[in-house]
């Protein structure tokens, strides 16, 4: 399936690690340009010249997502240099579980926050796309309790709440707004890596509630979000896709 990607521009934050590497992959193999960012420098250096060779443009900088002049500048930047902006994935979580006041703060500036900026940054340049699309990755613990449903989890419930409001709003405008749930994902240098070796019993615990027997992978992700993000996908707005292999016990209504 052609996703009509070809010479668009797409711009994905954590773009240099696990799902939003996956994403940034899966744009350029679709044909558009991305822009990414990340908080490592080295990181950002090292993606982008891994990826330069696929095709399209890639640029990658580094990045704070809880640092809102950098996001608008950086978004400005992006549609100077590549003559506008079609589509953008919030893909960024400081990923700060436990409950104390430090993880709250951090959640909704990073995770919420970082977010709302790049919407209102980018939304000027989407309002000159024929194909605008914004996607939010929230997480299965935004959608149920778990483990994670302190701040965490209640930084992805707002995501989604946020952006279906964004979906209905923006709507005359010609965006769409959607967000991507994923369930448990495994990858090298992952959260559940980590888990896997400094808490076992909880990694077995995750592990044993998916009925598929495994986690799922970040390039399974991607598809749903790339897919989300097309022109393909253009009278999609407003959902929450889940992707989590059946993890979810929860009926969507």
């Amino acid at each position: 399936m052609d996703l009509q990607l070809t010479g668009r521009t797409a711009l994905v934050t954590g773009g240099t690690r696990g799902i939003g590497r996956a994403i940034v992959e899966a744009f350029l193999a679709e044909g558009a340009d991305v822009a990414f960012c990340a908080r490592s420098a080295d990181a950002v250096g090292a993606t982008e010249k891994e990826l330069s060779d696929i095709g399209p443009q890639v640029a990658g900088t580094p990045l704070d997502m809880a640092d809102g002049d950098a996001i608008s500048a950086w978004v400005a930047a992006t549609a100077g240099r590549f003559g506008g902006i079609d589509m953008i994935v919030s893909n960024v979580s400081a990923l700060a579980i436990p409950d104390t006041d430090e993880n709250w703060e951090a959640s909704l500036g990073v995770d919420l926050m970082g977010t709302v900026r790049l919407v209102k940054a980018a939304t000027p340049y989407l309002e000159e796309s024929d194909a605008a699309s914004i996607v939010a990755i929230s997480s299965v613990s935004g959608r149920e309790v778990d483990f994670a449903s302190g701040p965490y989890g209640t930084a992805k419930s707002a995501i989604i709440a946020y952006i279906q409001g964004l979906a209905y709003h923006l709507a005359a405008k010609g965006i769409r707004a959607n967000t991507v749930s994923p369930g448990n994902t495994y990858f090298p240098g992952g959260v559940w890596e980590t888990i896997e070796q400094d808490n076992p019993d909880l990694f077995d615990m995750a592990l044993g509630l998916n009925p598929t027997g495994r986690m799922g992978r970040p390039e399974e992700m991607a598809a749903g979000v790339v897919f989300l993000s097309s022109p393909v996908s253009s009278f999609t707005t407003g959902t929450n896709l889940v992707i989590d292999g059946a993890l979810t016990r929860g009926i969507q209504l």
